[in-house]
């Protein structure tokens, strides 16, 4: 009967020896698309990647290049050097007495004062009491200009009695050898002028070692870019240039009303057909105690000027705060992995550069602030933007407006 027949399994449709039919159909997971925010995001940050390598190998080319060796016979000539003073910075005496002990044969130093009541004339008398047949003192120069540093050495350079001029920063500090090195070049009559970069290498407070991990960090890496892309300086740098006299008389000597006469003086010497030289020397610069707030407003003053001088170049600086766009990439992307990756990657290039840079100048005391490193690279870009608009600097409690090609005007009122 039917119910004694065994009972015959279920033949399968599936081929033998397939176990396809057991296992689930899983979709593979679709590959993340970015979002438009995070593709914007990520064009400055892996454009400032390629910034601190540049800053990296730059640093480290420049400054593993020995400089040339002293003329022989040695390049001795007279040399006046000129500093301007209006106020008392930090370390004041120590600037000063350091410019007029210098190992070289013979030179003068002239300080010019434009106001009497200044509170660094005491000061400087007793540096010229100290070193009275070195060091003079002018007081009382009224303005011939809104530029009121020019204005000041224009009048020093009335009263200098030698070829070499070296134009100085008041808040700078030499060792004894400083004169040799940055007059020796100008014995090369194609070379018309010598710079010097400065940075502060042990600071003292938050403020000090926020300016000296800019310059030392950014500045300086990125004025030996320039000098890379340019095919040499067409610019120079204010706290020391070294020229001869007839070069300073060729170019048109100083500009009493123009911001950034430094970049100016510079550009001039490279269009009449001589070179600019960088020198491996590293001016001492501390800001001491001065706030953050009085540091961010220079920096905003020299950003403006950068625009004002180097016009379109000054927008391609978006590329060199790569570790702040980090921070909104990881919200934007909500903290994907690839993302997080991306920042550890990004911070260790820039720590890297940054290290290359304090260890190639000396700046050792830098190290111990590198902490502040992604708070300095955020202010940054704040300056960066603020200066990207607007044409109204602070130069030492002046409001001044910059015109066309860097010309000042004066302002009557305060924001």
């Amino acid at each position: 009967s039917a119910l004694e027949l065994p009972l015959q399994p279920k033949m399968s449709t599936q081929p033998r020896g397939s176990s396809e039919s057991l296992k689930p159909k899983v979709k593979p997971d679709p590959i993340p698309m970015m979002s438009a925010l995070e593709i914007l995001l990520l064009v400055p940050i892996v454009g400032s990647l390629f910034f601190y390598l540049a800053c990296a190998f730059f640093t480290q080319q420049f400054f593993s290049t020995a400089p040339q060796a002293s003329k022989i016979p040695p390049y001795n000539p007279g040399v006046s050097l000129l500093v301007p003073v209006r106020g008392l910075d930090e370390g004041a005496w120590e600037n000063w007495s350091s410019l007029c002990s210098q190992d070289y044969p013979e030179y003068e130093v002239l300080f010019g004062v434009m106001e009497p009541s200044d509170p660094a004339i005491p000061v400087l008398r007793q540096v010229v009491a100290a070193f009275p047949d070195r060091a003079h003192l002018f007081v009382d120069l009224p303005p011939r200009g809104l530029n009121f540093k020019d204005s000041n050495l224009s009048y020093l350079l009335e009263r200098s009695c030698h070829q070499v001029i070296v134009f100085a920063d008041s808040d700078i500090q030499v060792d004894a050898n400083y004169l040799h090195t940055v007059t020796d070049p100008l014995a090369d009559k194609s070379i018309g002028m010598v710079t010097c970069c400065f940075t502060g290498r042990n600071p003292r407070s938050i403020g000090a070692a926020l300016a000296a991990l800019g310059r030392c960090c950014d500045f300086i890496p990125s004025f030996l870019i320039a000098q890379a892309m340019d095919q040499g300086l067409r610019c120079a740098v204010g706290a020391t240039i070294a020229m001869r006299r007839d070069v300073l008389e060729e170019i048109g000597g100083l500009h009493l009303n123009r911001i950034g006469s430094d970049y100016n003086i510079g550009k001039r010497t490279a269009e009449a057909g001589y070179r600019v030289e960088l020198s491996h020397y590293v001016l001492e610069s501390d800001t001491g105690n001065e706030s953050t707030t009085a540091i961010l407003q220079r920096e905003l003053r020299w950003a403006r000027t950068i625009r004002f001088n180097r016009g379109a170049v000054y927008y391609t600086m978006i590329f060199c705060y790569g570790t702040v766009f980090c921070w909104p990439l990881l919200l934007v992307s909500g903290f994907a992995s690839w993302a997080i990756n991306l920042t550890l990657f990004v911070f260790a290039v820039r720590y890297l550069q940054a290290t290359i840079a304090i260890r190639k100048m000396q700046g050792w005391g830098l190290l111990r602030w590198l902490w502040l490193l992604p708070w300095r690279d955020g202010l940054s870009l704040w300056v960066w933007l603020r200066g990207s608009v607007g044409q109204k600097v602070n130069w030492r409690g002046r409001w001044l407006e910059v015109k066309a090609d860097g010309l000042l005007a004066p302002m009557d009122w305060k924001t």
